[in-house]
Order: C-alpha cells, then sequence, then structure tokens
C-alpha cells in the first residue's frame, strides 16, 4: 500500500465538473494557477520550471471517488452506446482515480509569506482538484508524431454547437467580462453534454469563474445553442445550502 499527499492544489475557472473538456489544451481560455502546498512551497524546489512552456500534472480525480470499479466503461466519443475496458480510455472511474494533464505554463509566482503559484492555461481541472506532482513537458521524448490514437485518432470538432448570445447580454458581457465571454461560448460550443442528455430545448448551465451561465439548445436546430443568463455565483460550502443566484445589472 502507498500513502499520497498533494503537493498542490488547483484554481480553477472551473467550478463544477459539467463543462470541463474531457482533454487537457482544448481551450486556451481555459486558465488557473496550481497552490504549491507546505512543506513544497519553496522557490527552491520550483528553480528552473520557468524555463519550460509546458508542465505534465499528475492529479487524483477527486470528485469521482467511490467504491469499486467497472472493466468497462462508455466512452463519450464513442457516443456513450459501445464499451471498451477502462485501461483503453481516459475515463475518470479507474481503479486507480489518477489523472494526467499537460498545460501550458503562463508564469511562476512567488507571492510573500511562502505563497507560490503556477498559471497556467489549457486547464480541464475542476476547481480544488488535489495534484500529486508536476514534471517538465519534454518535446522531444513527449511528443511521438507517428503514435497512432485508436478509436480518438482525431481530435474532437472544437465547435460541436455554434453559440450565440442573447444581444442585451452579448453588450454586457462584451463590455464588462470579455473573457469569461470567450470561455463560456468555447466551452459550450464543444459541447459538454453527455450523449445521454443530448435534448433541444432543455436548458443546461455550468459554472465558470464566479458564475452560473445558462444555455439552451434549439428545438428546430440542435446545431444551435443560445446562452441566455448569466448570474452571480459562488461555490456553496460543503453541506452548506447555496443562496439564489441574483441577475447582474
Amino acid at each position: 500500500m502507498f500513502s499520497f499527499s498533494p503537493i498542490a492544489t488547483v484554481h480553477s475557472c472551473y467550478r463544477t465538473k459539467f463543462g470541463i473538456p474531457r482533454q487537457s489544451g482544448l481551450i486556451e481560455e481555459a486558465t488557473g494557477t496550481l497552490e504549491i502546498l507546505p512543506p513544497y512551497n519553496q522557490p527552491n524546489a520550483l528553480r528552473g520550471l520557468e524555463e519550460f512552456s509546458h508542465i505534465w500534472v499528475i492529479f487524483v480525480f477527486s470528485e469521482n471517488l467511490r467504491e469499486g470499479w467497472k472493466a468497462t466503461v462508455r466512452p463519450p466519443r464513442l457516443g456513450g452506446d459501445q464499451r471498451l475496458g477502462v485501461f483503453a480510455t481516459r475515463s475518470p472511474f479507474r481503479p486507480m482515480p489518477i489523472g494526467l494533464s499537460a498545460l501550458k505554463l503562463e508564469r511562476v509566482e512567488l507571492r510573500p509569506r511562502g505563497k507560490i503559484l503556477l498559471h497556467v492555461s489549457g486547464l480541464d481541472l475542476v476547481d480544488g482538484t488535489p495534484i500529486l506532482d508536476i514534471k517538465p513537458y519534454l518535446p522531444y521524448t513527449d511528443s511521438i508524431p507517428q503514435a497512432t490514437g485508436g478509436f480518438a485518432d482525431a481530435p474532437p470538432p472544437q465547435e460541436a454547437l455554434r453559440v450565440k448570445v442573447e444581444p442585451a447580454l452579448q453588450t454586457w458581457l462584451a463590455q464588462r467580462h470579455p473573457a469569461l465571454l470567450a470561455l463560456a461560448k468555447k466551452v459550450i460550443a464543444a459541447d459538454p453534454r453527455p450523449a445521454y442528455q443530448r435534448i433541444p430545448g432543455r436548458e443546461y448551465q455550468c459554472y465558470l469563474e464566479d458564475w452560473e451561465i445558462l444555455w439552451i439548445v434549439d428545438e428546430q436546430d440542435p446545431t444551435q445553442a443560445t446562452i441566455t443568463h448569466v448570474h452571480p455565483w459562488k461555490k456553496p460550502r460543503p453541506n452548506a445550502p447555496s443562496p439564489p443566484p441574483s441577475t447582474p445589472r
């Protein structure tokens, strides 16, 4: 038996699991920080890391912990109706709930009182994810051009849905929160809905930064999504009721 303690925690633009891209690097606008935890928050432990453009992040699927495991899973790329062996997929439901992401390292920030933050982009981790290790990405060995990708040999469509925004909301977001607008449109365009929940006319919500984003897929045109509302939102504390969101003014 082995026991590991996290070396860092994630502060992510993704407040809940729904909406997170299924692989890292797919949405460049998705940003966050890795906060190094004591006793690892020593500048010497990160000396030289800023020379690398990307890092490998080994993490725990902390929101998917459960007893037992299944030998087969249903990959979303196959429509959710075909089963493959769990070790032939990147499913978060694994015997050992450990994941691996390649993230772009934007900068290393050293703050007072020993606080160290790694600013990253291309994030695919939910807020609060525990990090087990960080390693530099080495292009000469980590990139294998002749590799084959099995059932996921080609990247998923980045614009599975065409996204528009209600006109008044578009103006408000463009003026006050342009980064949130760009992120929300990218997340929804990738269509984060599971295959069995793709119901035209149904309202969906995702939580980005400190906002709840409400959107709906057109009943007549299932390739068209519209962002209808944006509300302030704070991730509730465990076992604490969440106050109703208010409409931005």
